[in-house]
């Protein structure tokens, strides 16, 4: 039987799984999504900041290189919503198994170590999946550069938060990078889209109360649980746990969009193999690990 911890990190990447269903729930396009996303996120963890009483302050050169990677976050989930609305649910999460691939390209480059033969084979692996699924679904081509784009984006700022995960809160991390987001979505939004900020003002009441209970509990409260779960399991036992998370998304897009949703024998069979493949990646990893301790 799971325990309470436990139960905690599976509703957290059941959490994670919904936010690809918002992606067709709310009928705004991506960019305006993504503003409301990060602005009510930020609130969020602002008020709660506050709340517990902590600092946000932080010194210059954190700042700025937190508000540098909020634009990152900001194009990841730009990138996740518009694969989105051009393909379906499915597609977007399918293709977040490519983060494997990217961040075993991107974390030898980072911080200067040999790459590992596991993940060499394991890039093949995701490569060839994504590579099948692009052949058997030509219809999907819009959505899967988008979602494969959003993937290297995830990978990227997910490397690089990890470089100074000790020196600064994460409440304050994710709240300078909610900020640097909104900034950059904004500048998006006047250089090459000025029509969406009428959809920013015309949202509606029922898309707006989607994007709060995005930007409230599947943004800041599951980025705060997120962080407060770390001191219950290892990094590794949660990035096992966290690659569940496009079947649950799979699966939930399936029960509420219904037909839409649906996809060829070839995308399930291959992306059945990308998870499996990331989750054995994760164990070979781990008992290197304590054959070395």
């Amino acid at each position: 039987m799971l325990s309470k911890v436990q139960l905690r990190l599976q509703f957290l990447v059941l959490l994670w799984g919904f936010t690809g269903l918002f992606g067709k729930l709310v009928t705004i396009s991506a960019l305006p999504m993504v503003w409301y996303r990060m602005s009510i996120a930020a609130l969020a963890i602002f008020i709660y900041i506050k709340w517990k009483k902590q600092s946000v302050t932080v010194s210059k050169k954190h700042l700025f290189q937190l508000l540098g990677i909020g634009v990152i976050v900001g194009l990841h989930w730009f990138t996740f919503y518009q694969s989105i609305k051009v393909s379906n649910v499915a597609i977007a999460l399918s293709t977040l198994s490519l983060g494997a691939l990217f961040t075993s390209i991107i974390e030898p480059i980072i911080f200067r170590r040999k790459v590992v033969l596991s993940e060499i084979i394991l890039a093949t692996i995701v490569s060839a999946c994504v590579i099948w699924i692009f052949q058997a679904s030509p219809e999907y081509k819009l959505g899967i550069i988008y979602g494969a784009i959003c993937s290297f984006l995830s990978a990227l700022f997910s490397v690089l938060n990890s470089t100074f995960k000790d020196e600064v809160k994460p409440a304050s991390i994710t709240f300078y990078e909610m900020i640097g987001g909104f900034i950059m979505i904004n500048l998006l939004m006047i250089g090459f889209q000025p029509d969406t900020f009428t959809e920013v003002i015309n949202v509606g009441w029922s898309n707006f109360i989607w994007l709060v209970l995005l930007g409230v509990f599947f943004t800041a409260f599951a980025q705060i649980e997120f962080v407060n779960l770390y001191q219950y399991f290892t990094p590794y036992t949660i990035l096992l746990n966290v690659n569940l998370e496009p079947i649950y998304g799979i699966i939930l897009a399936s029960l509420v969009f219904g037909e839409s949703e649906k996809m060829e024998p070839v995308f399930y069979i291959a992306t059945g193999i990308m998870i499996l493949s990331i989750i054995a990646n994760g164990i070979i990893k781990n008992r290197q690990r304590k054959v070395l301790d």
